[in-house]
């Protein structure tokens, strides 16, 4: 005789049975004892407890080997209470996430008091569980109303996570979603980021996934927000400083070429601040640690720019400063000797404009935080870059094959003083701003 062994939820698989075993006994499942196993596994919910149902039947031969004619008439054998407490690192990661403007939704096939006890376990603030039945009465609407509320999905199919993501989408979100199954490759493939497990996952779920979480611990997820907003500061912060410098040159150029004097940069000195000193700082920018409340910020917009208002505004008012203060350097350096004092005031400007790009390299290294709440010495790399840089122009300046070559002369400490006094206001000024609205 053939005998078919069954798992599931309790109550699907309470509803199919007709006895229980009881001391080497096939007893009768009447209503009483119903109610006392719904009891106990409620409790085991209530404490966190994952549940599971065991039950068997004898085929009798003739049995037609289907599911509704093998999963009938069973004999429960007992339910089963199993122990899966979350990661200790998830409440915190919970914290952070809640902080940063991303909304957690749980999705879980477990039974909905045990969702509940583990979304309380975790700190994940929950008004209501819905079962998958509730769901499938719901139209999209409604669906959509429920997921702006503080709601959890229990005992829910592989197409109820597929739908959520699909309405989530219709609703502008950007949606991640975690699965380990072969059932949830469709809601993997539809999220915008779909991220399997890496332990547990099924090679299904991983190939239809964009990340595989290696660990299987939710707070990897939100480091990786952390790390992906950090590249994304940095990436921006690049394109500004590089945006900002550049503009510096090109205003300094063309009012000049306006005002009719002469060549206030001549090619090579153009080439050598693009090629040699603007390109290390800006690669160095690219190493610049996260900012300390960068998990405290709402989450951009989905059709923000990389270029957004705040930075054109940045690269005009600090490029322009840029622009005019290198100006203002040619141009009181000719005045003082307009007749042979040119090649002296190219090589004050020249060297002008790249002081004042280290200064704002530095007010680029946060777009929200002062520098003395990220800290000066943070980013050593860039700190590098500039002294070598510094350094590299300074060669320029004094070594004799390098002045041949790029059109300059020596300058004394009296020069070097006014374009220091020059280039510290861009940096001061934009500081205590940043410092005030951090404030």
């Amino acid at each position: 005789m053939r005998t078919a062994y069954v798992k599931g939820a309790p109550e699907v698989i309470l509803e199919r049975s007709t006895q229980f075993l009881k001391d080497d006994r096939f007893v009768t499942l009447d209503e009483s004892y119903r109610r006392e196993v719904e009891s106990a596994y409620e409790e085991m919910a209530k404490g966190g407890l994952r549940t599971l149902a065991v039950a068997f039947r004898r085929l009798p031969k003739e049995i037609s080997l289907s599911e509704e004619s093998v999963e009938s008439e069973l004999v429960l054998l007992g339910i089963v209470g199993i122990i899966d407490p979350p990661h200790k690192e998830v409440p915190e990661a919970i914290e952070m996430a809640k902080a940063a403007g991303i909304d957690v939704v749980m999705i879980t096939g477990d039974n909905p008091d045990t969702a509940v006890s583990i979304a309380d376990a975790i700190g994940l603030e929950t008004d209501r569980a819905v079962t998958s039945d509730e769901l499938s009465m719901m139209d999209d609407a409604e669906l959509g109303a429920v997921l702006e509320k503080n709601v959890l999905f229990a005992r829910a199919r592989p197409e109820d996570k597929l739908r959520i993501v699909k309405i989530l989408k219709k609703h502008d979100e950007i949606v991640a979603m975690t699965g380990d199954g072969v059932n949830d490759a469709p809601a993997l493939k539809e999220a915008d980021i779909g991220i399997s497990m890496g332990k547990k996952g099924t090679d299904v779920a991983k190939s239809a996934s964009d990340m595989v979480l290696t660990d299987d611990n939710f707070a990897s997820i939100i480091n990786a927000v952390r790390e992906g907003r950090r590249e994304y500061d940095n990436i921006q912060k690049f394109v500004l400083y590089l945006l900002a410098s550049n503009s510096g040159e090109v205003i300094a150029i063309f009012i000049n070429i306006l005002l009719g004097g002469p060549l206030i940069l001549i090619p090579v000195q153009i080439l050598w601040m693009n090629l040699v000193t603007d390109g290390m700082t800006a690669v160095a920018l690219g190493v610049e640690p996260a900012d300390k409340g960068i998990m405290k910020r709402p989450p951009r917009n989905v059709h923000e720019p990389i270029l957004n208002r705040r930075g054109i505004i940045m690269i005009t008012l600090l490029g322009g400063y840029v622009g005019l203060a290198t100006l203002w350097l040619f141009h009181y350096y000719l005045s003082i000797d307009p007749a042979n004092g040119i090649l002296l005031a190219q090589t004050v400007a020249f060297t002008g404009i790249i002081i004042l790009e280290k200064m704002i390299v530095l007010n680029f290294r946060s777009l929200h935080e002062p520098i003395n709440a990220i800290g000066f010495f943070t980013n050593k790399w860039l700190l590098l870059a500039i002294t070598v840089t510094v350094g590299l122009q300074a060669c320029a300046v004094y070594v004799p094959f390098l002045q041949n070559a790029l059109h300059t002369t020596a300058m004394g400490w009296a020069d070097w003083g006014i374009i220091l006094l020059v280039a510290l206001p861009v940096f001061i000024i934009t500081e205590i701003y940043k410092w005030l609205r951090w404030r």
